[in-house]
C-alpha cells in the first residue's frame, strides 16, 4: 500500500465521520472568532491586550497581573484574571466595557473565515437552526453578522459574554443558554469551535464537537484535549452539506 493510497483512505474515513456527524445535527452552535471570522485580523488582539494592561497600570494596578498574564495576547485572559481578583467590581465592569469597544472596532475590519458564509447559508437552507455561543460581546457578533447579511441565519440566538465573567467558556453556560432557547437536546446539536475552551465547554454540555483548525498547531492542541473530528477548512463541511441538498 502506497503512502498516497493511505492518505486517500484516511481522508475518506474522515469525510465519512464528518458526514455522519452532520447527518445527526439539528442545531449548530458556532463559536464566533475563528470559525465565523478573524475578528482581530487588522485590529490586532495583541495591541488590545497591551492597551488594557496600560489602562490597568494607569489605575495604579501594575502588580495586579502575573508575568504570564501580562505576556498573554488574549484579552480574555486579562479579563478573567481581573475578575478572579476583583469579582463584581466597577474595575471589572470598566475593563469589560473597554474590551467591548475594542471588539466593536475590530468588527469593522474582521476577515470572513473562508467558506463560513456559504456554510452558514447552506445549513440554514437545509432547515438546521444556528446559534452563536462565544466569549465575545453579543454586540460585536450582531454588528459583524449584519455587515455580512447573515443576521437572519442566527437571530435571535446570539449568546455572548455577560457581566458574569466566571461563566465564560470553558464553562458551558452560553451553550446551555442556546440549547434551552432552541429547545434542543445536547446530542442533537453540534458545536463548531477552534479552541480548547470551546471543546471543553461542548464536552461539559454533552454536545458533539467539530474542531476548526486553520493552523496546524491549533489542530494539535484540540487533539491533545480530546477532540476527534477536526477540519482545517470549512470547505470540507460545505461539500458534505451540498451533497445533502
Amino acid at each position: 500500500m502506497t503512502s498516497d493510497t493511505t492518505q486517500s483512505e484516511v481522508a475518506a474515513e474522515r469525510t465519512e465521520l464528518l458526514r455522519d456527524l452532520i447527518s445527526r445535527t439539528q442545531v449548530v452552535l458556532w463559536d464566533f472568532d475563528g470559525p465565523i471570522c478573524r475578528l482581530f485580523a487588522v485590529h490586532r488582539a495583541e495591541q488590545v491586550a497591551n492597551d488594557l494592561i496600560e489602562w490597568l497600570e494607569s489605575q495604579g494596578l501594575h502588580g495586579l497581573l502575573t508575568e504570564a498574564e501580562r505576556k498573554s495576547v488574549d484579552p480574555h485572559v486579562l479579563l478573567r484574571a481581573v475578575d478572579r481578583r476583583h469579582p463584581d467590581s466597577d474595575l471589572v465592569a470598566e475593563l469589560e466595557e473597554r474590551l467591548t469597544q475594542e471588539e466593536l472596532r475590530a468588527a469593522s475590519t474582521a476577515w470572513p473565515t473562508a467558506y463560513a458564509d456559504p456554510v452558514i447559508r447552506t445549513w440554514t437552507a437545509l432547515g438546521t437552526r444556528l446559534a452563536v455561543t462565544t466569549n465575545n460581546s453579543p454586540l460585536v457578533v450582531a454588528k459583524y453578522l449584519s455587515s455580512r447579511s447573515l443576521t437572519a441565519c442566527f437571530a435571535p440566538h446570539i449568546y455572548g459574554r455577560t457581566q458574569d465573567l466566571h461563566l465564560l467558556k470553558p464553562d458551558p453556560h452560553c451553550l446551555n443558554r442556546a440549547l434551552r432557547a432552541l429547545g434542543a437536546a445536547p446530542a442533537s446539536a453540534l458545536m463548531i469551535g477552534d479552541s480548547v475552551s470551546d471543546y471543553l465547554a461542548a464536552r461539559e454540555a454533552g454536545v458533539p464537537f467539530l474542531g476548526y483548525a486553520r493552523a496546524e498547531y491549533k489542530g494539535h492542541r484540540l487533539q491533545e484535549a480530546g477532540a476527534t473530528t477536526i477540519v482545517s477548512s470549512l470547505e470540507t463541511v460545505l461539500k458534505v452539506l451540498r451533497a445533502r441538498a
